[in-house]
């Protein structure tokens, strides 16, 4: 993982979702990596790659808004996602720090058309 960093050593990762990206990254320099490349089982990253596929769901991409159940969509998905974190975590060991980052576009949208 260190070459696709740009960090001389990378042993603080974060769990993040986002359209197009891999759900590791770099939480230092924010490289995305390639999830076939993190140290993790096939299994778990299967997971990861499905829950990512998942991301923006409660999101009405055309109107820039919330679908009308989206922020318990949102809040689902990170409910995933931090178990997959702490997953990742397990897995890595004491080798990295591992952070989860959960999606916020639907609570603070929700919160500013109120």
């Amino acid at each position: 993982m260190k070459d696709l960093c740009k960090c001389d050593e990378t042993y603080d990762l974060k769990v993040d979702a986002d359209i197009g990206a891999d759900a590791i990254w770099c939480n230092k320099c924010s490289c995305n990596f390639e999830i076939l490349y993190v140290p993790i089982s096939i299994e778990l990253q299967s997971e990861l790659t499905k829950w990512i596929l998942k991301y923006g769901e409660w999101i009405d991409w055309e109107n820039d808004k919330i679908v009308s159940n989206g922020v318990e969509l949102e809040e689902a998905h990170n409910i995933q996602g931090l178990k997959l974190a702490n997953r990742v975590k397990n897995e890595l060991k004491e080798r990295y720090k591992v952070t989860f980052s959960p999606s916020t576009f639907a609570r603070r949208h929700a919160k500013s058309i109120k």
